[in-house]
């Protein structure tokens, strides 16, 4: 079973479990702290009552220490599984997967944006972002894909099938600052057979003056002004 203790002596495993270093976890630990007291006040019940009895009676929860709040809420983000896999890991249940998951995702929004790690929703700000000005104004833009459940209906199959995927997704137009690594846009959800070009065009990102994007081929045609554009070409090493 996955804990905090048993995970935080294990550097490689910690960093592939959460996308976090030990060290990167503790300062995120504090701000995810105060943000779980603002969410969900001690002197309330989880239902939003003033709380009658003292705090910390009755049985342990599996989820008992905030450490391992925040643990169980990166695994999933970092790695996307099915509740009932990410519920075998921790010892719950779907449906007590389901709770914390929907509990636990505010929270970690809320420190994530008090930190100033939270990816731009808003297109319009990141030409003023701190998370894109930090190092120098140089991004990458890409699309990324995830699995999602095949639709029911007949039009959402075809406008969620990804050809490159052979399955049912989502996509989403990422923004990543390449001096930090660290993801400056998160574009609205589109459908998987979204073109990256037509998800950028609809996200209608502003940039800073004179900043340098990197793109791949998805994005061919991608020119916004005011910007310099960089695109890979295919090597034609072995073609005649």
């Amino acid at each position: 079973m996955l804990t905090y203790t048993t995970l935080q002596d294990r550097p490689r495993d910690f960093l592939a479990a959460t996308g976090l270093t030990h060290e990167e976890f503790l300062r995120v630990l504090p701000a995810f702290v105060a943000a779980s007291t603002a969410c969900y006040p001690l002197d309330q019940t989880w239902h939003g009552k003033v709380r009658q009895r003292k705090l910390g009676g009755g049985a342990k929860g599996r989820l008992a220490q905030v450490e391992d709040k925040l643990l169980f809420i990166l695994v999933y983000q970092k790695t996307n599984p099915l509740q009932t896999m990410h519920g075998l890991h921790f010892g719950l249940s779907q449906p007590q997967t389901n709770y914390w998951i929907h509990r636990l995702l505010p929270v970690l929004r809320r420190a994530l944006v008090a930190l100033d790690m939270a990816p731009e929703r808003d297109a319009s700000r990141v030409a003023t972002s701190p998370l894109m000005l930090e190092g120098a104004p140089a991004g990458a833009l890409d699309g990324t894909e995830r699995r999602r459940q095949r639709p029911t209906d007949a039009a959402q199959q075809t406008a969620h099938d990804s050809g490159k995927k052979k399955a049912h997704t989502d996509k989403n137009v990422l923004l990543i600052n390449e001096y930090t690594s660290k993801v400056v846009y998160l574009s609205p959800t589109v459908a998987g057979k979204t073109h990256d070009k037509k998800a950028a065009d609809e996200a209608d990102l502003v940039y800073p003056v004179n900043s340098t994007l990197d793109k791949d081929t998805g994005f061919q045609g991608y020119e916004p002004a005011g910007i310099l554009t960089q695109q890979p070409k295919k090597s034609l090493a072995g073609k005649s």
